[in-house]
This record gives C-alpha cells, structure tokens and sequence, in this order.
C-alpha cells in the first residue's frame, strides 16, 4: 500500500478536513486516517452553519487544495509525491509544541487587542495555556531542552500580527479559523497516534477542552457568520483567497513531524 508521511495534515477551512497522512505506531504497522469533511462527519461533529459564508465559500476554496485521495469526491489539487515514512522523536514533537504556542499566543493576542474581534476572545478554543502545561511535562518527563521556537512558527505568528496591525480583518480570520478548526479535527488524530507512539498513551493538555467542543466550535462558527454577513464582496474574497496561505501556514508547523520535510 502506498503510505504518506505524518504531518502531512492539510487544513481546511469549513470543511475541517484532513489530508490522508499515515501515521507510525509502536508495532511498526502504520495507521491511515481518511479525508474527513462536513458532508460525512460523524453524529458526534458539529454541524456547519447551512447555506453560510463558511460552508459555500471557503469550502469549495479549500478542496480546491485537496487531492482525490484526500477528499475523493471533490478534490482537485495533483496528487503529492510518495515519500518514505518518517518516525517522529520526543523533540520532534517538543518543537512542534513550541510552534504551535508561538502561532496560537499571535492570534490570542490580535483578538485581545482589536474591539473589532472582541466576540473571539475566550471562547474555549484558547490553546496556548494548555499547550505551556505540556511543554513543561514533555520538558520535565523526557529529559529534553526546550527548544527556542523555530523558523515555522516565528515566521507563521509574524505572519498573523501583521495581519493584526494593518486590521486586516478577513485574513486574519481565515488563519484563525483555520488554524483552530483543524486542530479540533485532524489535529486531535495527530495527536492520538502522537500519545500511543510517544507519550505511553497519556492526552496532552492541547487536546482537552473545557466545556462541550461541539457547542464551542457552532457558537464561533455562528459569531463568524454573523461577522461575515456585514462584509463588502471584497472583503469576502480576501478572506478566502488567503485559503493557500493558511494551509502554507499549518503545513510548516506539521513538518516538525514529517523530519523537516514540508508538505507544500
């Protein structure tokens, strides 16, 4: 069977899709984790808002970056280029932790200080408190330096403050609900495969919440469309022509686990 290597993880924006990645375990077998979207989700995931911005607009947007093998019925973008499984290390995974909170303090941070995005701020998604316990854990029970944050994640978070200092409101918030909306998908299946090839099965802090996820992500799914339904046509299109960008954005943060290589 033809296999992919971890990290290997496109984000989509409405659709919440993950790319087909194959994921080492601890047997030597190998896990695949299919393209998942709004269309076949499980009873368990939230619905997206019907008819709105998210679900005709920046989804088609996305798929347009998916393979067939990603998501079978819509994809168009060419397949990628079969490379050799990568099995990650404790410090693969502690700069990818590192990353990640670099990314995630950026856009906690934008939220907090533009009026125009107060209805974001503390809304459950907020990643970076649990991400400091476990880089504190991974630190302290493997025996690893903390790593000073990388190339990805510096250039990444400039990337959305700098999307924060000229207001660019519908970019900033592709990346973000990109960005936050991935993890709680293919992210959290990363983050399985992570716990049983690494962390003797333990769940990170990163992949908790607090409170019902799926109530969570619909009410910010609905703040969004209610923020969208007073953008000017041009204002939409900017949001989702940065679709690219924020894939770009997730796809070098992910090559911490892939053993650099980057999937774009």
């Amino acid at each position: 069977m033809k296999t992919t290597t971890i990290g290997i993880l496109l984000l989509a924006l409405v659709s919440e899709s993950y790319a087909f990645s194959v994921l080492p375990s601890q047997n030597g077998l190998r896990t695949s984790i299919a393209s998942h979207c709004t269309l076949c989700m499980s009873a368990s995931e939230a619905p997206a808002v019907t008819g709105g911005f998210i679900e005709t607009e920046l989804r088609g947007q996305a798929m347009k970056l998916h393979t067939r093998a990603q998501a079978p019925k819509e994809g168009e973008a060419p397949e990628k280029k079969q490379v050799e499984p990568y099995t990650p290390t404790h410090a693969d995974y502690l700069k990818f932790l590192v990353d990640s909170e670099c990314i995630y303090q950026a856009f906690e941070d934008v939220v907090n200080e533009l009026d125009e995005l107060s209805v974001f701020r503390n809304t459950g998604l907020e990643r970076v408190g649990a991400l400091e316990q476990d880089i504190e854990f991974m630190v302290s029970e493997y025996n690893e330096e903390r790593p000073a944050v990388g190339k990805p994640g510096l250039s990444y978070a400039k990337e959305i403050r700098t999307f924060g200092k000229g207001k660019k409101i519908p970019e900033f918030m592709c990346h973000f609900y990109n960005f936050y909306f991935a993890h709680t998908a293919g992210g959290r299946m990363i983050g399985k495969q992570m716990s049983s090839l690494l962390l003797d099965k333990k769940t990170l802090e990163f992949y908790k919440w607090d409170g019902d996820l799926n109530e969570i992500k619909t009410k910010v799914k609905n703040d969004i469309e209610e923020m969208v339904s007073h953008w000017s046509r041009e204002q939409k299109d900017a949001c989702v022509n940065e679709t690219a960008g924020a894939f770009r954005g997730g796809g070098m943060i992910n090559s911490y686990l892939s053993g650099g290589r980057s999937p774009h």
